[in-house]
């Protein structure tokens, strides 16, 4: 039972990443895992069900991308650098899947999804500011809500070009941008006394 949930949500998970939460209709989800579309029902009581657990792994294995990232030694600049940079270039790869967990339309369910699962994206970066102003790198300021505004920053920053396709050479200089703000958004390091 277990390797035919799994097949489900794979097949779920790849349809959105092809074509959104729209080309995934369970029909289709059915036919790409190979089993029966009343079969589907067993496992997820509704498509909104269905999608939400395909959310949430998606966002999940992101997530732990991400925390890998931050965990790779540096100063505090490098290591937010780093895990803008690795977000970014990630949903940039692929980038309907990208669009489709930060900004397709969707039920409110999975909207409401979309709002937790940013948490753990700010624990990131909250992290690596806290380590930042114990090392004397990051000037002392409210790590929480500087990591609120550099995610929400990414996220805005990358649904337009998320929802088509950017050009390859548009792409490094996107996530360049993005890597610079996030620096920058971190101040300058606090003066020596």
């Amino acid at each position: 039972m277990a390797r035919t949930r799994s097949r489900i949500l794979e097949a779920a998970q790849a349809l959105v990443a092809e074509g959104g939460y729209a080309a995934a209709g369970m029909p289709a989800v059915a036919q790409r895992a190979e089993v029966s579309t009343g079969l589907l029902y067993r496992y997820f009581q509704s498509k909104t069900d269905l999608f939400d657990q395909v959310f949430r792994r998606a966002s999940q294995h992101e997530i732990d991308i991400c925390a890998e990232a931050a965990a790779v030694a540096g100063d505090a600049r490098e290591r937010v650098a780093r895990v803008a940079e690795t977000f970014s270039r990630r949903a940039l790869k692929g980038w309907r899947l990208a669009y489709a967990l930060l900004a397709e339309p969707v039920d409110r369910t999975i909207e409401f999804d979309r709002l937790h699962f940013r948490e753990p994206y700010r624990a990131i970066f909250a992290g690596i500011i806290r380590d930042g102003i114990a090392a004397g790198e990051i000037a002392e300021q409210d790590a929480q809500l500087l990591a609120t505004a550099i995610v929400g920053g990414i996220a805005e920053t990358l649904v337009g070009p998320l929802s088509q396709r950017p050009a390859p050479e548009q792409e490094t200089a996107l996530v360049e941008s993005v890597k610079r703000f996030c620096v920058q958004a971190v101040g300058p390091p606090p003066q020596e006394t």
